[in-house]
This record gives structure tokens, sequence and C-alpha cells, in this order.
């Protein structure tokens, strides 16, 4: 791909719409191997970007979801411990004095490594590495991806060092919930992931919902759209509208009535307190 228009049309091949700009923001990671750090609201397409990209690019997709707690450990490997033991049976059941040093050397072999996600993303070649929600994860951790991401590599003691020969292409998303640090955000391009305009959003749900009616397609976009300008808990991404239009048609809804429209709400909004607050600002009428 050898433009940003092209890398747009590969990933509309899969099914993901990108706008100008982050077809944009894609490319040049691509092209500079460069970690690309989303952020946006919640539903906005970040994650479907990275497996998009992924598809679109033939590569190996790798995603580690972050959490508060996340250590080094789960993240990138640990050591399979019940193998290990039966490993360890065998040998002293087959031999009367094993050796104590090969015995302790065997038990660390790479067959009993459990290749958590960044282990794997430097060792699958090609490969997009998709952070999920890094937001989420303690200051700590966020320290240490940094020093993978630099490096491509890490070093096992048992094992010896890991590096990748192409280095993994990293997509790290966020909801925003807290800052994520500078020096973090230094090493990535940086892209701010907005909600689609209209036009984008009626065709995102048409792919997506082949049977959908334009009519259907066009007034859930709208609806949407006046949500997300409500003061809501948690406003409609573009994955809310997808599932709505998706709970409407299975209805058999051609159109978007007021009726059917407030007793779906369940899929378009999570909160009891939005759903209150939505059916009472008048944003469902034709």
């Amino acid at each position: 791909m050898d433009s940003p228009a092209q890398l747009a049309q590969a990933l509309a091949g899969t099914g993901y719409l990108a706008d100008a700009g982050l077809a944009t923001a894609g490319y040049l990671a691509v092209k500079l191997r460069r970690p690309l750090f989303l952020e946006g609201e919640a539903g906005v397409g970040k994650t479907a970007f990275a497996q998009a990209l992924a598809e679109a690019t033939g590569a190996h997709l790798v995603r580690l979801q972050c959490y508060e707690g996340l250590d080094a450990a789960q993240a990138l490997y640990d050591w399979d411990f019940p193998r290990q033991m039966l490993h360890l049976r065998a040998v002293t059941a087959a031999q009367a004095h094993p050796d104590p040093a090969a015995l302790e050397a065997g038990l660390y072999d790479r067959r009993f490594l459990i290749a958590r996600p960044l282990l794997q993303a430097l060792e699958l070649q090609p490969c997009v590495l998709l952070v999920d929600e890094i937001d989420r994860a303690d200051d700590e951790f966020e320290a240490f991806l940094l020093e993978v991401l630099a490096d491509a590599a890490i070093t096992i003691p048992e094992v010896g060092r890991i590096a990748a020969d192409t280095p993994p292409l990293a997509v790290l998303t966020s909801n925003r919930t807290r800052e994520v640090h500078d020096a973090l955000k230094r090493r990535c391009l940086y892209h701010w992931v907005e909600h689609p305009g209209f036009e984008r959003e009626v065709a995102i749900l048409r792919r997506r919902l082949p049977r959908l009616t334009g009519e259907l397609a066009g007034q859930v976009a709208t609806a949407a759209a006046r949500m997300r300008k409500l003061d809501l808990i948690k406003p409609p991404g573009v994955a809310e509208s997808i599932d709505w239009a998706a709970a409407l048609s299975a209805l058999g809804a051609r159109t978007l009535d007021p009726q059917t429209a407030a007793a779906t709400l369940g899929a378009v909004l999570k909160y009891r307190e939005d759903i209150d607050r939505v059916r009472g600002s008048g944003v469902l009428e034709p």
C-alpha cells in the first residue's frame, strides 16, 4: 500500500470504513513502523481498526486486553508448571540418579514456556499487536510496555534474549478513563477517533447489516447522533448503533417508529438513567 487512500480501500475490503484522518495515521504507522495510539470514546471503532488492519495487511493479530493489576508475567510469559512436574517425574522414574544440573536445565526448556500476548507478538511474523484499553492498566505496566515496544525484545533468564526480526506493529487504544503518561504517548503516533458523521455511519450500518433498509439506517444514525448530544452516562458509539439496528431488523422493522425505538433502547443504551433521559427527550420522534 503506497498511500492512505490505498490503506482505506484495503480496510474497506475487510468491512471497516475509515475516515481520511484515521487512514493517514494507520498508513504512517505501517510505513514508519511506529506504534499507533488511538484515543476516543468507547464504541467508536478503535479495537475494530486494529483487527481490520491486521486482516488488510495479512498480519497475525495478537490482542492484549489491559485491566487493573495486569503485570509483566501475565502479559509476557509463564512456565507450564504441570508439564514441568510431569517431566520431572518421568525423568526421576527413568533414571535412578539423574544429574541435578541437567534435571534443572531440562525443567526450563523452551517447550515448557507459555507465551503470553507480548511474547507471541515478538515471535509471530508479521504481527499487529493490539494493546486494548491501556488506560485501565497501572503506571508500572505502562513503563514495562514502553521498554518492550522500544526494544522489540525481551530477556528470559532461563532461555535468553528473544527479539523480533520485524517489530510488531503496535496499536494502543484508550477510552481516556485516565491520562496515559507522556513517555508512552511520545513513543507513538497519536490519533483521536471521532464518532462518524452521518453518511459514514449509514455506510457502516449498511456494510455490517446488508439487509438493513437505507431509510432505517439513516434513522438509526440520526437518533444515535442526537443521543450523543445529550448528557448521557454512556453515549452510544458505532458498536451500539450496529447492535440497535440489528435488533430493529430482527423485529422486522423497516423504519424507526417511536414505540419500537423505545422498546429496543436496551440494545443501544446500557444505563437505566440514560434510557429514561432519552425516552423523555423527544430524540426518538421523527
